[in-house]
């Protein structure tokens, strides 16, 4: 063989070991699938962004976490299946939980968690170390504890100030019992329905109302087919990574990252949340919605029956209400 003709193999070859090296680099970095329901600019979408980064500058070449938020893997059931078949690795929900494990519930009960210290202690009290091991047992894991938020009430018919003002009121709510006995004992005829259906549902008179944070309201762009903006916070709803099929699949050192970030960025969420409904409060104004308080008293003592049937109907339901009310003090 020529000189040439061994200068020319070995470049060859040179070459084939070296697109088979990055081919192999490229192969051997993992795409970890996030998928949730909210609008850019939404408090899902900044917490998921947040995630997403810190964990990627852990992970480096190993794996990689990209986000697909606006239901482009779904709406929130439709994200609970793919968990659970493995085709999507994490999920960014909340209510739907409810329909996983009834104990989830106890977050659907009105005016439950007083504020977001209440909240974190109750995600480090319970939602942790007791609801977490029931999602697990039914195929999810709870990373984290993040924030869906205060749900307020938006619709186009009055302002609701008092229960008796929703009577009448078609109004959108998320797949869970409880939301619906809710809506119903205070008067209103709720239907459940995927957050991406809403807006044109809203914009076509099909609902009158929805309910939601602000971060979901203002993101969804409901403010522009909705008259009536009523602060009635009703009820504080937490939003939890979940993890499902594909985990076991993971190598253990990606797990860790993935877990001990979710945790770690618990307080950063709740801090962003606050942040985001001082803001929104007036932009939503700025907007033309009419913006009311509500009569918070008058709520509180229409929703008795929800915690007595919540208490009657789920395993250790009272037990959960209770051990959540107590975790308020010092609120």
């Amino acid at each position: 063989m020529s000189l040439r003709s061994r200068s020319l193999v070995n470049f060859s070859l040179s070459t084939f070991a070296a697109v088979a090296l990055m081919a192999g680099s490229a192969a051997a970095q993992i795409e970890i699938k996030l998928g949730h329901v909210g609008a850019p600019g939404s408090l899902f979408a900044q917490s998921a962004d947040i995630y997403a980064a810190k964990v990627n500058a852990q992970l480096g070449d190993k794996a990689k976490v990209v986000v697909y938020g606006s239901s482009q893997l779904g709406g929130d059931t439709e994200l609970l299946k793919k968990l659970k078949l493995g085709t999507v690795d994490l999920a960014l929900i909340s209510t739907v939980m409810t329909s996983v494990a009834p104990e989830f519930g106890v977050f659907e009960m009105p005016y439950l968690v007083q504020n977001r210290d209440h909240a974190a202690r109750i995600a480090k009290e319970i939602t942790h170390p007791v609801l977490g091991p029931i999602a697990e047992k039914a195929g999810y894991r709870i990373l984290g504890v993040w924030e869906n938020g205060y749900r307020e009430i938006t619709n186009s018919k009055r302002p609701i100030v008092k229960p008796a003002d929703l009577e009448g009121v078609k109004l959108r709510v998320p797949g869970g019992i409880w939301r619906v006995k809710m809506f119903k004992a205070y008067g209103a005829s709720p239907s459940p329905m995927e957050l991406k259906e809403v807006f044109v549902a809203l914009q076509t008179g099909v609902m009158d109302g929805q309910e939601n944070p602000l971060t979901q309201i203002y993101s969804q762009k409901f403010q522009e087919v909705q008259k009536f903006l009523s602060l009635t916070g009703h009820v504080y709803t937490p939003a939890y990574l979940a993890g499902g099929a594909s985990w076991s699949r993971l190598p253990a050192d990606v797990q860790k990252i993935l877990k001990d970030t979710a945790v770690a960025v618990e307080p950063d969420v709740l801090a962003l949340a606050a942040k985001l409904d001082g803001e929104l409060i007036e932009k939503m104004k700025a907007s033309g919605i009419q913006v009311n308080d509500a009569d918070k008293p008058a709520f509180v003592a229409a929703s008795k029956a929800i915690y007595d049937d919540f208490a009657k109907e789920v395993p250790k339901g009272k037990e959960l209400i209770d051990k959540s009310l107590s975790l308020a003090k010092g609120s």
